[in-house]
């Protein structure tokens, strides 16, 4: 029998009397991670017995609307680099990258 592990990664939500976030720390001991601050974080979870992605999307009140923008463009970046990784699909993945090019371009991101 091989020998498993656990890694735990823990995200911690201060919500005001409007249920509105206004901190967001994370830790992730494996990674060196510690408490750390964040603005904005997107989860996404596939549920295989439904068939469907679970997701969770938060921001502080006080996540600057540029930072957001460059903060959607990097995640969807990311997510085409990660499609590629898991699909192999070159096609797809150069579809995705335009599109993140397109995406920068039209907010203006990229100089």
């Amino acid at each position: 029998m091989a020998n498993t592990t656990t890694s735990k990664i823990e995200l911690n939500v201060e919500l005001d009397e409007n249920r509105v976030p206004e901190k967001l720390h994370w830790t992730a001991q494996d990674g060196g991670v510690s408490n750390a601050e964040a603005k904005a974080m997107m989860l996404a979870v596939w549920d295989a017995k439904a068939k469907e992605a679970m997701r969770i999307d938060l921001w502080t009140k006080d996540m600057p609307v540029d930072e957001m923008k460059v903060f959607f463009h990097q995640t969807l970046v990311a997510m085409s680099d990660t499609f590629y990784r898991a699909t192999q699909d070159d096609k797809m993945s150069a579809t995705m990258k335009d599109f993140c090019d397109y995406f920068a371009e039209k907010l203006e991101l990229k100089k």
